[in-house]
């Protein structure tokens, strides 16, 4: 397991490096970011020039991905076109955008396990079609639009609840944006879920452990959910990063400064330094979320072993 482990940390490094490296001449082809600086008019060619050096800007673009790749290294992500460092707003930041994350994965795996197992158990039953024909119209809708619904009945008709999260962001006013968030891959863990108790049903380990008179309860949680999840934890895992950096519809919807908040107004006012910083970040949490996820095989099916 600890070779494994190794091996895996350094399949990651050129994964980050590769992955950084797009992301940056991607969003230095977004435009020119001192435009933006200047407001509606355009900068003269003294001031200009005089921004691009203090940013670094007129360096060729590898010589400014190995400058910024250095001083990531040393935990130091730029300085935002505003004068503020990225590190701050990361530190503000971030923290909303995990509790927003942890309220929209603890929904998605409860629920969505809970719906898969029950449905998986009931195949071609009338719960079973029902809650198959809920998650595609869960699915076919866009989270934009689950939102504004959302935020229009229980906050502004009914008065349930705030219609924007305050600043402090606690997790009571993250219920309903964590389900908003959680929507659509709440419903894909269901249907994952249910299709693999489906299919594991009927497998020998199952009925094996039914012949051996086990209670029904030990047979589903201990042998059928548990080699079920492995599909489950796959897409779980991939989900985190996707759920921390496309929280900007949500985040937008109801007023929350989290992760996508800063990376919308990075993009709008071409805040280059932001948008890299933050995405650098979102990387490395994708890839640490993908490793948990390979150890966690081995947690639910003994056979799995790593060399």
């Amino acid at each position: 397991m600890g070779r494994y482990v190794i091996r895996r940390l350094l399949q990651m490094i050129p994964v980050f490096i590769g992955a950084t490296l797009l992301i940056f001449l991607m969003v230095n082809v977004m435009g020119d970011p001192i435009a933006g600086l200047c407001g509606d008019r355009q900068c003269d060619p003294a001031t200009a020039a005089q921004l691009k050096r203090e940013f670094g800007l007129d360096k060729p673009v590898w010589q400014q991905y190995l400058t910024y790749m250095g001083n990531v290294f040393t935990g130091d992500f730029g300085t935002a076109f505003n004068g503020q460092k990225v590190t701050e707003l990361m530190s503000t930041a971030f923290p909303v955008t995990i509790r927003l994350t942890l309220v929209a994965i603890v929904i998605e795996v409860v629920v969505g396990i809970a719906l898969g197992v029950v449905t998986g158990l009931k195949r071609g039953r009338p719960i079973d079609t029902g809650v198959l024909l809920l998650t595609l119209v869960v699915i076919s809708i866009p989270t934009f639009v689950t939102g504004l619904l959302l935020q229009l009945l229980l906050g502004v008709e009914w008065g349930w609840i705030k219609p924007s999260v305050s600043p402090y962001a606690t997790f009571s006013e993250l219920i309903v944006p964590g389900l908003v968030l959680a929507s659509v891959s709440l419903a894909y863990v269901t249907r994952l879920t249910r299709t693999s108790i489906a299919e594991n049903r009927r497998s020998d380990y199952v009925r094996t452990a039914v012949a051996k008179g086990l209670p029904r309860r030990r047979v589903i949680v201990r042998h059928l959910l548990r080699n079920s999840l492995i599909p489950v934890v796959t897409f779980i895992g991939t989900d985190i990063g996707a759920l921390m950096g496309g929280a900007i519809v949500t985040e937008r919807i109801f007023n929350i400064h989290g992760v996508g908040f800063q990376l919308y107004q990075g993009i709008v006012r071409q805040n280059t330094q932001t948008v890299v910083g933050f995405v650098t970040v979102l990387v490395l949490v994708f890839l640490v979320a993908n490793l948990l996820v390979d150890l966690l095989y081995a947690v639910l099916d003994p056979r799995i072993r790593y060399a």
